[in-house]
């Protein structure tokens, strides 16, 4: 097992420890954007906004720090050079869409710490904030550019390969590790091959800030692809540029089998941050609700996830600041019991 560069790592180490072993991470922005009215049915998906309402996505980070968000995730999931060139954009567009995504988040967090500061508006928050929150950059998997649900198969076909893979990922994470975002946040990565990828980039491209490395799996022992989730944390866990592993677009019922999982393989922090437990159907493009828990069935689990060993907990798909809210809560009562 590789040592953690004490540097790289510090930012998110003082998180965890401020906040009593487990800090809290923003939820679904797409779920949050369309709440305030966008349409994202495109394969740009969230990144839409970038083009047509940045002020949106600005609101929806606001809105998660003000439920107790402590890691905002930037609107680049979904943002690629190649998904902006289809738009017609250009390549310096592109590029330029990829720093904004950035400049949002941080925008709003430093304008949420400064009215902490001078305005006291958080003593209404019935939390304390000690520090500004961190921003880290999203970069989501090749299937998320295809935006054909293959980010919950890794069946990207019999021609990919390895450098494919490089080849697409590069320039973005370039640009995304310069743009002022405090980590990389890699995540919803299906499979084995991409996550070597992406790890391989790190160090080609000599990233100066910490990344973390999620995997999504819908049986609660391998990532989507099939590949062992063990077998893919055993690989990042090598990578000194990967200073933590996570969970996220999950089932909440299968996370604490696999942090048990992951805890097996790492010391590194690990990060959960699950869906709502519903199914995503990659023919209609929705989310089916049937199968799906309330932020109290959700919230239920969180007790269960710290003791098990996750040192940051949030939400991804269909969850929203109510349950943010309703985990941070839960941490303060955990951390007061």
């Amino acid at each position: 097992m590789v040592s953690y560069n004490n540097d790289s790592f510090s930012k998110l180490q003082e998180l965890v420890e401020r906040a009593g072993g487990c800090a809290v991470m923003d939820g679904g922005l797409a779920t949050q954007l369309e709440f305030h009215g966008a349409n994202l049915h495109d394969p740009l998906w969230s990144a839409l906004c970038l083009i047509s309402m940045p002020e949106l996505i600005y609101k929806v980070h606001w809105d998660y720090l003000e439920a107790g968000a402590e890691i905002l995730v930037t609107a680049s999931y979904q943002a690629t050079i190649q998904g902006f060139e289809s738009k017609g954009l250009s390549l310096a567009e592109g590029e330029a869409l990829l720093k904004k995504s950035v400049s949002l988040a941080c925008q709003a967090r430093d304008s949420f710490w400064e009215k902490y500061q001078t305005c006291k508006e958080g003593e209404t928050l019935n939390f304390v904030i000690r520090a500004p929150a961190l921003v880290a950059a999203s970069i989501g998997s090749y299937g998320a550019f295809l935006a054909d649900g293959s980010e919950y198969s890794g069946d990207y076909g019999p021609s990919m390969t390895l450098q494919k893979l490089k080849d697409f990922h590069r320039r973005r994470l370039q640009i995304l590790a310069n743009a002022g975002a405090d980590l990389l946040a890699i995540e919803t990565i299906p499979s084995k091959i991409e996550a070597k990828a992406l790890v391989e980039l790190l160090e080609e491209e000599d990233v100066k800030i910490p990344a973390w490395i999620s995997f999504n799996s819908k049986d609660g022992v391998n990532a989507v692809s099939g590949d062992p989730f063990v077998e893919c944390i055993s690989l990042v866990d090598k990578s000194e540029k990967v200073v933590a592993v996570g969970i996220n677009c999950t089932p909440p019922r299968f996370v604490d089998g696999l942090i048990i999982l992951a805890r097996k393989i790492t010391t590194k922090p690990i990060l959960v941050y699950p869906n709502s437990g519903e199914s995503y159907d990659p023919i209609l493009k929705e989310w089916l609700p049937s199968t799906g828990v309330s932020d109290v069935d959700y919230v239920s689990y969180v007790e269960t996830w710290k003791a098990t060993g996750a040192a940051v907990v949030g939400g991804c798909c269909r969850t929203t600041p109510c349950t943010i809210r309703a985990i941070k809560t839960a941490l303060n009562k955990i951390s007061c019991a």
